[in-house]
């Protein structure tokens, strides 16, 4: 199907590249805490791994790498910083008179949002699953355990590593912290898959270009 998509231009690739690049040597020089650092940027970095060794033999479509790039930057962001200490995300909180820095909330929304996505094309175009509501409910389910697995990861962590975790974790006193979580990246994935899913077959549909 490889042959029916549309991919990146070859511009946007080295672009891509370029602003994630240098989005991840920006958040490792002077990050506030090496642990968390590791800890956030680690998926950020699997995924370019993953897909710099992917990236002739089973190609994304154009959509697909811009919103995994998107992601990796809200992910390097919070290493750098930690989630609960995004400067703008302190802004929004005095601004607004929230309790706290919601940054995390962010994240996990896209949590929810890209993985729905990329779950959606890679089902589409390696198994006999079409558009539709089993689809849409298989994703959105799959996107839930995967906010659930990471919960279960959080925790394990903080087993582990005890206080060194608490920038990871970034609860902020919040007991509810882990259900908002799921339940964020729950919305982002419905979201994601009601926004932007007729985008999706178009670029699925497209001829492929260079």
């Amino acid at each position: 199907m490889t042959n029916d998509i549309r991919l990146p231009s070859r511009n946007e690739v080295l672009g891509l590249t370029v602003v994630f690049v240098g989005t991840l040597v920006w958040s490792w020089i002077g990050a506030k805490d090496r642990l968390t650092w590791w800890l956030e940027a680690a998926p950020a970095l699997a995924a370019f791994i993953i897909l710099a060794f992917t990236a002739t033999r089973f190609p994304l479509t154009r959509l697909a790498y811009w919103l995994i790039c998107g992601h990796a930057l809200v992910l390097l962001v919070g290493a750098h910083y930690t989630y609960a200490e995004v400067p703008a995300f302190d802004w929004v909180r005095d601004t607004f008179h929230q309790t706290r820095n919601n940054y995390d909330k962010l994240g996990h929304f896209v949590q929810g949002f890209v993985p729905a996505l990329i779950a959606r094309e890679l089902l589409l175009r390696t198994s006999p699953l079409k558009p539709g509501k089993w689809l849409f409910t298989i994703i959105v389910l799959a996107c839930l355990g995967i906010s659930a697995a990471y919960e279960l990861i959080e925790w394990q962590v903080a087993i582990h590593t005890g206080t060194a975790a608490d920038a990871f974790l970034g609860a902020q006193g919040d007991v509810w912290d882990t259900q908002e979580d799921m339940a964020t990246a729950l919305i982002g994935a419905i979201v994601g898959l009601l926004s932007l899913s007729w985008m999706q077959d178009r670029e699925l549909r497209a001829p492929k270009t260079k």
